[in-house]
């Protein structure tokens, strides 16, 4: 069995972050889900918000995700989502004037996403 996760978190454009991890928390549809070494196989979608991935030496990468795919097999955690940006990536200031946009015109699929990515902010600050 590994002794690490190789994680690899892919937007539509980029890879926004690959490595190894000991640990990843995600948002999915069903509840919030954390995986270790030697989780069981699995595939689900993600809702927005927050993954974390703490690396072998304790370090947190956070990063805002607005849906997307979760892939878990043989110690390889694929998250797939066309919306990602890591919390050092994010400006806060932007994020509450889209929030006050997509609540003004009332979606609320775009909500959620900005409000994700102020939650990666806020976990980082």
């Amino acid at each position: 069995m590994a002794d690490a996760l190789q994680v690899e978190l892919v937007a539509a454009d980029r890879v926004v972050w690959s490595g190894q991890a000991s640990q990843v928390i995600a948002r999915t549809v069903d509840g919030d889900l954390g995986v270790l070494v030697g989780h069981a196989p699995l595939l689900s979608l993600l809702d927005a918000g927050v993954v974390e991935i703490v690396t072998p030496d304790d370090r947190i990468v956070r990063a805002a995700v607005a849906g997307g795919f979760l892939s878990i097999a043989d110690n390889r955690v694929s998250i797939l989502s066309e919306d990602t940006h890591l919390a050092e990536e994010i400006d806060a200031a932007a994020v509450h004037a889209e929030l006050a946009k997509a609540e003004d015109e009332g979606e609320p699929e775009a909500v959620r996403r900005a409000q994700a990515k102020l939650r990666a902010v806020q976990k980082v600050s």
